[in-house]
């Protein structure tokens, strides 16, 4: 075997060194604490300009989507009907507008002829219940059959037919039903 030492020698040769040594451990450390809070407890950095982080920005986008754009309606109230044009934007132009499907194309007075030729109740009756690959009111249960019938007689008339708007029945005969006071309870 050899008879060579390997010595490690230490940097730290007096207590003096040792005492420095371990005074700069800890304020390396207290400093990367302090540092290391200030980070978490300071505010985001955004980009210039950008103000995605203010409160009223993080407040729109928490915002339920059901506020943005849409009413709630009464629905005990009475319904308000819409127009016969109304009603076609909204339901009917989707493949009326385009003939999708077989559908006779809006103002198109050759596609509608035959159609019209069978008269205005046969066309609200087929607009109602659904005819082929058209559905019942148009995909739209909500619509009520007045709503159903002016956009018949909307399209109709724009595509050569001559029908007339239909009536609205009276609401009062609903609302005496509604406000009717409850039968009394049997003693």
């Amino acid at each position: 075997m050899s008879d060579a030492h390997n010595e490690q020698q230490s940097a730290i040769k007096t207590p003096k060194q040792l005492l420095a040594a371990v005074a700069g451990f800890f304020l390396v450390t207290v400093i990367g604490i302090i540092l290391l809070v200030q980070f978490v407890t300071t505010q985001k950095l955004t980009g210039a300009g950008s103000d995605s982080q203010s409160p009223e920005a993080i407040a729109e986008r928490l915002s339920p989507v059901a506020n943005e754009g849409f009413t709630f309606k009464d629905a005990s109230g009475p319904k308000v009907l819409q127009s016969g044009e109304a009603v076609y934007t909204a339901t009917c132009v989707a493949c009326h507008g385009a003939g999708v499907a077989g559908a006779p194309k809006f103002g198109d007075a050759g596609s509608w002829s035959a159609r019209l030729a069978q008269g205005y109740d046969t066309v609200l009756k087929h607009a109602i219940e659904g005819l082929r690959a058209m559905p019942a009111k148009g995909g739209n249960p909500d619509l009520d059959d007045v709503e159903v019938a002016r956009a018949v007689v909307y399209i109709a008339n724009a595509s050569g037919g001559k029908f007339k708007e239909p009536e609205v029945p009276a609401p009062a005969a609903a609302a005496e039903g509604a406000s009717a006071p409850a039968a009394e309870p049997a003693k």
